[in-house]
Order: structure tokens, then C-alpha cells, then sequence
């Protein structure tokens, strides 16, 4: 039996608010067979809930509906099925509008939904059963953090979508399935896959974890800014799904950016931690993976292994932390510091002590420099955060009371914003819960539903890359101080309350020294915040990487973070500016030229 061509997998969103143009962008740009989007991450669900509360009927991604507005007529002429996670909390009130936008336009759209992730209202029942939900990252247990969930929603697998298509969907609106398994239902369903084709499913993991951030894979966000020749908006990324679960990636003719070995490598590189990559089908082993460039903008994405998944589900559980409001003050030219500590005292007097506040955050950040030569470059910030769980505390009582420093306080007082109101956040909670408790179904076009049952599990099992080797060593000791990013790319992301810190090279010369020299150690004093945090270490030689974990670096969640990069993004262009002695060899130097003994 000859294996069908490849499967056109396009993605058009990567987050909720990414380009609304996407959409038609993709369908319209050349040829696909799926149009994927992804809008679910962790803070969104969060920022769903909040949307909840005003309009029970909400709790899903408005863009979405505009989006199809723009392409369904066209997706339904040419045979492109949509599949996508924009329901959030409220797959079915997604999948009820898209009836009435089909039935606005014209058309007879065939739509299904999933369901079965949201677990909140079942969690007294399920803890009662002896189901602790312990935090991933403390190992406390839910129930004696002494708070209430306000979504509990747990990451389903793929098979779900694979029933809607099958049952004839032109729409699958999803809800909390795993960002890869926007792509790995619609490969297991054309390739007819079976669940134990793990393989295949660990290929199409990989795929879909590369595409599902848009242009993070085609160019954007990338470190090596000098390869991005075409500076145009990025186009978004399609994998091309082959029957043994390779892939190729690529983009559509005359987009801008770039799809290259380097460009995947640092997209498989975000938001993960140990190379063994969890997904509800099947673990992906991201150090089996390997890279070629095929041609100009198109990856060969091969040799992946698959195992069989774990017996839980990962959660992503929200609770209510409390309030909190941030004001930023400007200070400007001399004394920075002591202006900096009269202002603490002046604003805290008044409002009574930082005792009077369950957190209190102050961050002195310093662009300032001697002798400036514009105004902005003698300024620094001065960033208060304040929580409680009194909303009235830290409202428009703490901002006004940072405005009456306006004219008694230090010299050149001003904010960067006016007076502001507090707001809710949340707090997030990563936990497991076995699959076998989770309705996992589909719900058909003709309304009938399909329950899935849970994957066949395993215990976590090892394999065993390919491509370990010994590297090169280098013809000479000598180095100079230069910035890591002289010869390292990298890429960080957020993962709840940690961070991680992808860093790879572009040669095995490099990664040679790069695993040599690089440990826990070293990457900790880089790295000034971690200090007293746990760092885990991982290893990619595959992809010629690094990947760091930064437990507990951004606090209880983006929500809840003082932070002011509360979701890492920066995070890895700062770790690239910092200096190292690295050798003068990989920085393209002579040999003879002067330098430290490295």
C-alpha cells in the first residue's frame, strides 16, 4: 500500500491577540489542508475566567471568530479543516457561534468540540477519592494550600480531534488539549495512524511544538539577528506531516523571514525541560531528534522517538492569590540612590509601614550613566509592587499616595504612568491527574459523542541517543572575554513559576566547549537572580544545546510575578550579553594573537 503524501499542517495563531491577518494570510498564501491556532497559554486561562465572570457565555477567544469570518467560505471551498484550541473554557459557546456565523454567511459548516479538560468541578470529589494534586514544583498538596480552584483544566491528547475529523468536522474547536496536539489529530487522521504508532505520534509532537508559537520558527524572536535578511513580518510556519512522522517545515513563498536549522532548533528549544517531552499519546524524545536543511526554507525534521505516555494528565490549576498595583517612579541625574530611599520612606510613612501589605516588591533599575548625553539615559525606575488580599490597600490608595511625592519628595519626581487601580491575580498551579478520571470526549457534528479512553501508559522509559560522540578539541587554550552570544543563540520561555534557557551553537567545535564549560555552576553566576534557586541541567547534543531550568525564578506564575519580564522572554538575550573567557578559536581569531590560557 503506498503511503499518503504528506499532510499541509499551517499554524496562524501562537498566542491569544497574536495577528489577526494570519488567518487569511495562510489560507490564501498557497496550498494546506489543516489551519491550526493556538491561543491557550497558561495566563490566558486566567484571563478567560476573568472574561467569565462578566458574561457567563464568554470564556473563549473572541479573535477566533473574527478570523473566520475572514476564511471560512474559503476553507470550505477548498477542503481546509480548521482546528483549533480558541474554545478555552467554553468549547461548546465557541462552536454555538461558529454555527450562527456559518448560518450568517450562508454556509453549512460542519462543527464539533472536546471536552472532558475542565476538571474544577469534580476536584472535591476526585481529592476526597485520594487525589492530593500536589504542585509539581513544591510537592504541597492542593488541599493544604487552603484556597479554591477557579479553573482546573487538564491536558487532553489528540485522539478527541481525531474522531471529530473522522466524524466529518470541518471545525474542531478545542478546549485545554496540549498545544501539540493541534497538529498530532489531524496527522493521526489523515496517515490513519494507530495509537501505537508511537513513532509516528512522537514525530508529529515534535512538528506541532515547532509550529505552534507561528513565526517564533520562521524568524522571529531569534537571536542571530544577521541571518534575518528579509526583515518582513515573518510568515507563519506549515509542517509537512509524512506517514512515518517526519517533517518538513517551511512557509509560504514571498513571506518574509527565515526557516533554518537554526530557527527550528531554537523553537524546540522553548518552554520545555528534560529532552523526555510529555505529551497525553505518547513522550517525544527531543534528543533523538534530527535537523537538515532540505532547501532554501525548508527543515527535515526526522528520527524521533516516541514512548509510551505516563498514567497522569498534567493540570494547570488557578486559584485567586489576591490584588496587587505597581507604580514606576523616574528618577533622574544625581543621588539616584538616596533619592531612591527618601521616596520608600516618604510613600511607606504614609501608608503606614511595608508591613501594612501581605508582599511588598521594590526594584531600583538603573539605565542611568555618568555625564548622559540625553536626558533619558540619566533616568531610573524606581518599581513598586504591592499585594494584598484587601483590594481597597493597594488600589487607588497606594497610587494616589505615590503622586503626593509629586511636590514633596525628590527632585524631578514623575511616573511613568498616572494613578492606577488594582487588579485581580491569579496564581498557577501545575499538578497531575490520572488520565483514567477524565472524560475525554468528542462531541460530533450530528451531535452524537465519542468518549475517548486513555492512552495505554508506561513507566518513563529511556533511549538512547544516536549521535553521542566526543567533539572536537580545540587547537589552542587561549581565549579572551567576549559575550556568550558571540557564538551562542538562545531562547527562554516561562513554564508556570520557572524558567528556561535553551542555549545552542551552530558547530560541534562550539558545542564541544559549550558542554564542557558551561555547568550549573557557571551558568548560575550569569545569572544573578538564581542565586539560592535550584538550576537543572539538560542535555541536547543532537541539537547541539543546553537547556536550563530556573526553578521558582518568576515566583507563583506570570499573573502573579513581580517580575518586570514576568514571562522570561528576555531572559535568554540577557544570558547572550553576558562575558566569558571563550576561546579565541571559536570567536574566529588567530591563534597567535594575545589572549588568557584558558
Amino acid at each position: 500500500m503506498t503511503a499518503k503524501r504528506p499532510v499541509l499542517i499551517a499554524n496562524c495563531s501562537g498566542f491569544y491577540g497574536d495577528r489577526l491577518a494570519a488567518a487569511k494570510e495562510m489560507v490564501e498564501g498557497g496550498p494546506i489542508d489543516f489551519l491550526t491556532g493556538d491561543y491557550l497559554a497558561e495566563l490566558t486561562m486566567l484571563i478567560l475566567w476573568k472574561a467569565r465572570q462578566k458574561d457567563p457565555g464568554a470564556g473563549y477567544a473572541k479573535t477566533f471568530l473574527t478570523q473566520m469570518e475572514q476564511v471560512l467560505r474559503t476553507c470550505l471551498d477548498r477542503g481546509i479543516r480548521v482546528v483549533s484550541n480558541a474554545g478555552g473554557l467554553n468549547p461548546p459557546g465557541l462552536a454555538a457561534e461558529l454555527a450562527r456565523l456559518s448560518e450568517r454567511l450562508g454556509l453549512k459548516a460542519k462543527i464539533a468540540y472536546i471536552e472532558g479538560d475542565d476538571i474544577s468541578a469534580s476536584l472535591p470529589s476526585l481529592m476526597e477519592a485520594g487525589n492530593d494534586f500536589a504542585n509539581l514544583d513544591t510537592q504541597v498538596a492542593f488541599s493544604a494550600a487552603n484556597v479554591s480552584a477557579i479553573t482546573a483544566n487538564a491536558y487532553l491528547g489528540a485522539w478527541g480531534i481525531v474522531e471529530a475529523l473522522r466524524g466529518g468536522a470541518d471545525i474542531v474547536v478545542c478546549g485545554r488539549v496540549t498545544d501539540a496536539s493541534l497538529a498530532v489529530g489531524p496527522a493521526a487522521y489523515w496517515h490513519n495512524w494507530a495509537r501505537s504508532d508511537l513513532d509516528e505520534l512522537a514525530g508529529a509532537v515534535v512538528a506541532g511544538h515547532i509550529i505552534e508559537c507561528g513565526p517564533q520558527a520562521t524568524g522571529g524572536n531569534y537571536s542571530f539577528i544577521g541571518e534575518i535578511t528579509d526583515r518582513r513580518y515573518p510568515g507563519f510556519p506549515i509542517a509537512e506531516i509524512a506517514a512515518d512522522g517526519s517533517a518538513v517545515i517551511t512557509k509560504h513563498p514571498g513571506t518574509g523571514g527565515l526557516v533554518s536549522v537554526g530557527t527550528v532548533t531554537a523553537q524546540l528549544l522553548y518552554e520545555i525541560a528534560e529532552p523526555q517531552y510529555l505529551n497525553p499519546d505518547v513522550v517525544a524524545h527531543f534528543d533523538t531528534i534530527t535537523l537538515a536543511q532540505a532547501s532554501m526554507d525548508r527543515v527535515l525534521v526526522s528520527g524521533t522517538r516516541g514512548t509510551p505516555p505516563p498514567s497522569d494528565l498534567k493540570v494547570a490549576l488557578n486559584y485567586l492569590g489576591g490584588y496587587k498595583n505597581t507604580m514606576t517612579l523616574v528618577i533622574t541625574g544625581l543621588d539616584i540612590e538616596e533619592k531612591a530611599q527618601w521616596a520608600q520612606d516618604e510613600l511607606f510613612g504614609i501608608l503606614g509601614g511595608k508591613e501594612s501589605f501581605g508582599e511588598v516588591d521594590v526594584r531600583l533599575i538603573r539605565f542611568d550613566r555618568q555625564d548622559a548625553p540625553s536626558n533619558e539615559l540619566a533616568t531610573a525606575h524606581l518599581r513598586i509592587t504591592l499585594k494584598d488580599q484587601n483590594p481597597s490597600k493597594v488600589g487607588r490608595a497606594f497610587s494616589n499616595a505615590v503622586m503626593e511625592l509629586a511636590l514633596g519628595g525628590y527632585a524631578g519626581f514623575h511616573t511613568t504612568t498616572t494613578p492606577s487601580s488594582e487588579s485581580a491575580y491569579g496564581i498557577y498551579w501545575p499538578t497531575l491527574v490520572p488520565s483514567a478520571v477524565v472524560k475525554h470526549q468528542a462531541v460530533l457534528p450530528d451531535g452524537s459523542r465519542v468518549t475517548i479512553d486513555p492512552a495505554a501508559s508506561g513507566p518513563l522509559a529511556a533511549v538512547v541517543p544516536r549521535n553521542k560522540k566526543r567533539y572536537p578539541t580545540l587547537a589552542s587554550a587561549k581565549t579572551r572575554l567576549a559575550p556568550l552570544g558571540t557564538v551562542c543563540g538562545a531562547r527562554s520561555g516561562d513554564k508556570g513559576g520557572n524558567a528556561n534557557v535553551g542555549i545552542w551553537t551552530r558547530d560541534e567545535v562550539s558545542f564541544g566547549w559549550l558542554k564542557n564549560h558551561l555547568d550549573v555552576e557557571r551558568f548560575g553566576a550569569l545569572l544573578g537572580e538564581a542565586d539560592g534557586l535550584e538550576i537543572r541541567r539538560f542535555e541536547l547534543d543532537n541539537l547541539y544545546a543546553l537547556n536550563f531550568v530556573v526553578v521558582g525564578l518568576l515566583q507563583e506564575g506570570v499573573a502573579s510575578s513581580t517580575r518586570p519580564d514576568p514571562q522570561a522572554k528576555g531572559l535568554a538575550e540577557y544570558i547572550r550579553s553576558r562575558y566569558l573567557e571563550i576561546p579565541i578559536e571559536l570567536l574566529g581569531e588567530p591563534l597567535d594573537s594575545a589572549g588568557a590560557d584558558g
